[in-house]
């Protein structure tokens, strides 16, 4: 039992971390509540049906509350907690400063209200232990898992992931999931490379180690919702959104050494995943842009605008699809044409609205005559088209991964 007061965020500990098989980190602001029955109930469960030595470390960052001395009372009085004080705030800082010194094999995190349940940690860490994957984390998205959470939660959550698909070609389903383990020697190398000190610590590591092509495995979790988050979801979402832009131009740019992060027999994932489709997606959309323009004057000679329209979506959303089936997203075979035409369709709906809504307002005030219809509507195409690219990635073909594919390792799960 250790209890560290540390000035600031990065002074080495007092004590020497005790070597164990699994070390859990409850990072900790202002939780003066629920500190005590959180880590209480998590003590309990180790020592009566977790397999493993587990020590639970309570990561104190700048609470003002009496969550430190909280901390410092369960020390004393349950057998493998250990508790560190951090003078400056930050989920991510805490969860470094810890991992970085200590001498488990597995290292891991998991919310105080431990919204997950304690069931999912053995599926969590086994796979890290026995070599096979070298990060693991809860997913709230899976389809087995059993998540109780409010439409706001649920619509950002599905938003943000929807997002680093699109941006960031992430592979992984839920990057906040406050429920994750790494192998140490893999924190090693990983941390080092990450900027981030807050929420969006959790989604640069793992986006670093996935384009390394460090395997992550992936648990699906049951989960309720704390309905006395602290979580500031909008200054949250726009802090994550910064680190998102930061993270893409610097991958974008190669100043990221993700040489550094891979071990032995990793396989490392194309330097950007993204890059290659977005340019095959560009070229067949400038094909499928032209043959809509021309489709679209055709028919407007002899039909209205919105109907000229529809059926020039229609029929170059057709090819559209089909041609981003094959040669972007290297899709072959039959299994999910059917399916993958539907949710083009579905994209098309909302190409449409674009354009539809476009015309309604070129038209609202007098008539603008077909070339300057044909010129809005391109540009409303255009925009249609970086859409469509997102909802394609990261929606219509996130699954089908071929087989044959160099990229196949992305993740486990």
């Amino acid at each position: 039992m250790t209890a560290t007061m540390l000035p600031g965020p990065v002074v080495d500990p007092i004590e020497s971390p005790v070597a164990t098989t699994l070390e859990i980190v409850v990072p900790v602001h202002n939780e003066q509540d629920d500190l005590a029955a959180s880590v209480r109930r998590l003590h309990g469960y180790l020592g009566e049906r977790f397999p493993f030595e587990a020590t639970v470390t309570i990561a104190d960052n700048a609470s003002t509350d009496r969550t430190w001395a909280i901390a410092l009372e369960l020390v004393a009085e349950l057998p493998g907690v250990r508790a560190v004080h951090l003078a400056e705030k930050g989920r991510g800082r805490a969860l470094r400063h810890v991992w970085s010194r200590s001498s488990a094999s597995v290292v891991a995190y998991m919310d105080v209200d431990l919204s997950t349940d304690l069931d999912a940690l053995l599926p969590l860490v086994a796979p890290l232990l026995s070599g096979h994957s070298d990060l693991a984390i809860g997913s709230r998205l899976s389809s087995s898992s059993r998540v109780t959470r409010g439409p706001q939660r649920e619509l950002v959550s599905r938003s943000y992931n929807l997002l680093l698909r699109g941006v960031l070609g992430a592979r992984f389903s839920d990057a906040q999931c406050g429920f994750k383990a790494v192998r140490r020697d893999v924190a090693q190398r990983l941390l080092p490379l990450v900027r981030d000190e807050t929420w969006f610590f959790d989604t640069e590591l793992l986006v670093i180690a996935e384009r390394a092509g460090l395997r992550i495995h992936e648990v699906p979790v049951d989960w309720v919702d704390d309905p006395d988050s602290r979580v500031d979801v909008v200054r949250t979402a726009i802090d994550d959104l910064r680190g998102t832009a930061r993270l893409a131009r610097g991958l974008a740019a190669g100043r990221i050494p993700l040489d550094e992060v891979r071990g032995p027999g990793a396989r490392a994932q194309r330097p950007l995943p993204g890059v290659v489709q977005a340019l095959r997606f560009a070229a067949i959309g400038v094909l499928s842009t032209l043959a809509y323009a021309l489709v679209f004057w055709l028919l407007r000679q002899g039909t209205g605008a919105q109907v000229a329209n529809l059926l020039a979506l229609l029929v170059t959303t057709l090819g559209n699809t089909a041609a981003n089936r094959r040669l972007t997203f290297s899709v072959r075979g039959r299994s999910g044409l059917l399916r993958h035409h539907a949710q083009g369709l579905v994209v098309l709906g909302l190409a449409l609205a674009l354009t539809s809504g476009s015309l309604l307002v070129l038209h609202a005030g007098s008539d603008p005559g077909h070339a300057l219809e044909l010129v809005v509507l391109t540009v409303a195409n255009l925009v249609a088209t970086v859409l469509r690219f997102v909802l394609l990635r990261s929606w219509v073909f996130a699954s089908a991964t071929p087989a044959d594919s160099p990229d196949h390792h992305w993740s486990t799960r």
